[in-house]
């Protein structure tokens, strides 16, 4: 029994797999992350493997739980992979990056996948029907346009994530912001699926990440929304590892 946790910037999001089933899984912060992991850890005491990511800080104090309770399975850049990795630049590809293409290769073999992670950045990553991964895009997330809107101007306030109440048009300042930093992304999100739509025939399109529920009702391209992603790309990555 596996058990994979996604150490983001804000959440750490959590999994207890059975083979290739989730059988629980949970999202909180990280000051009440290792009380909840202790009660899973007696409520699931067939766990054995354990394998994280992080695009936050590392906490020293986590990962030495993890080595002192579980057998850790770590990957790196130099660790084989499932699919063939094309990236020029394979020491600057994120882990969490990795672990979303391995989810895409595990759940849709043999099909051209994009997929898009709307978290702190939105990234774009595209694997092909020949397991070939072959790069994709990074931008700014909802919340880092929100924080530069404010930072670079004198008078527009910081607002947090929420759905605007006057769309499409902003009738408040705060509804203003609101609505064009989520149809800007929108909009930007539209136009990159239909550029590789171009490009690979029956493109799957997933969507996934802590912003995912503000996007997935505004944009015109058929997507799946999948928030666990990102935790079946771990599980699969740490089977592999363990069977390679």
């Amino acid at each position: 029994m596996n058990i994979v946790v996604d150490i983001g910037n804000t959440f750490i999001k959590s999994a207890v797999f059975s083979q290739q089933n989730m059988i629980w899984q949970s999202k909180t912060k990280f000051d009440a992350f290792l009380v909840e992991l202790k009660q899973t850890m007696l409520n699931y005491p067939m766990i054995d493997n354990l394998m994280y990511s992080t695009s936050g800080k590392l906490h020293p104090e986590l990962i030495n739980f993890f080595n002192k309770n579980f057998n850790v399975v770590t990957f790196n850049h130099k660790s084989p992979l499932p699919f063939n990795n094309l990236y020029e630049t394979p020491a600057t590809l994120g882990l969490d990056r990795i672990a979303l293409i391995a989810a895409a290769h595990h759940l849709y073999p043999k099909k051209n996948v994009l997929v898009i992670d709307a978290g702190t950045c939105i990234t774009y990553d595209l694997i092909t029907e020949n397991k070939n991964y072959v790069g994709g895009n990074i931008s700014p997330g909802l919340k880092m346009r929100f924080k530069a809107l404010h930072h670079y101007t004198a008078n527009l306030p910081e607002l947090k994530l929420e759905n605007p109440k006057t769309f499409p048009l902003g009738k408040n300042t705060k509804d203003a912001i609101l609505n064009g930093v989520i149809q800007g992304v929108s909009s930007e999100i539209d136009q990159n699926i239909e550029r590789y739509i171009s490009d690979y025939k029956d493109l799957t399109v997933i969507l996934t990440g802590g912003d995912q529920q503000y996007l997935s009702t505004q944009l015109k391209n058929s997507i799946f929304a999948n928030s666990n992603f990102q935790l079946v790309g771990l599980n699969a990555l740490l089977e592999f590892l363990l069977n390679d």
